[in-house]
C-alpha cells in the first residue's frame, strides 16, 4: 500500500473589508480615524501613516464634501498579505467639488494642507466619480507598518 503524505495547504487570505457610513460632521471624521485605528489593530496592520490620511480625508469630506442630510462613507481594504496594501476610500455628496492640492504654507492660511498630508503619506491617492450620481471618492492607498524590522 502506498500512502502519500501531503502537506497542508497555506490559507489562502482574501482581502480585508470595512466599510462604515459616518456623519458629514466633525464628530463623523474623528469616529472614522478612531473606526479605522481600531480596525487595523484588529487586523494586525498598525499604520500612523493610514490613520494621518483618514483623518485628513474624513475632515475633507466632513468640511467639503457636506450636503445637509447626506453622510459620508469610509471604506478600508487590505490586499491579501502578499502586497499588504491598504486602500483607504472616503465617499460623500459632493460630486462637483473634486479636491486639489493647494500650498497655502506661505500664505498664512489654516486649511488647504490637507492633501499636501495626503500625499506625502500614502503611496498613491486619487478621485473618482461616483459610487453613485452627484458623489466622488477620494482614495489613497498606503503599506501599513509591519512592526519592528
Amino acid at each position: 500500500m502506498n500512502h502519500r503524505i501531503h502537506a497542508p495547504a497555506e490559507p489562502v487570505v482574501a482581502a480585508r473589508h470595512f466599510t462604515v457610513l459616518l456623519s458629514s460632521t466633525r464628530r463623523g471624521a474623528r469616529l472614522a480615524r478612531l473606526l479605522t485605528e481600531r480596525q487595523l489593530v484588529e487586523w494586525q496592520a498598525e499604520s500612523g501613516a493610514a490613520l494621518q490620511v483618514v483623518a485628513e480625508l474624513a475632515a475633507n469630506a466632513a468640511l467639503h464634501g457636506r450636503v445637509a442630510g447626506r453622510d459620508f462613507r469610509l471604506t478600508l481594504t487590505l490586499q491579501a498579505e502578499r502586497t499588504g496594501t491598504l486602500r483607504i476610500e472616503v465617499a460623500d455628496a459632493r460630486g462637483d467639488r473634486h479636491p486639489r492640492i493647494q500650498d497655502t504654507a506661505g500664505d498664512g492660511a489654516e486649511s488647504g494642507r490637507g492633501l499636501l498630508l495626503v500625499a506625502a503619506y500614502a503611496d498613491r491617492w486619487g478621485v473618482l466619480d461616483g459610487p453613485g450620481p452627484g458623489c466622488k471618492t477620494v482614495w489613497a492607498e498606503v503599506t501599513p507598518d509591519r512592526g519592528p524590522g
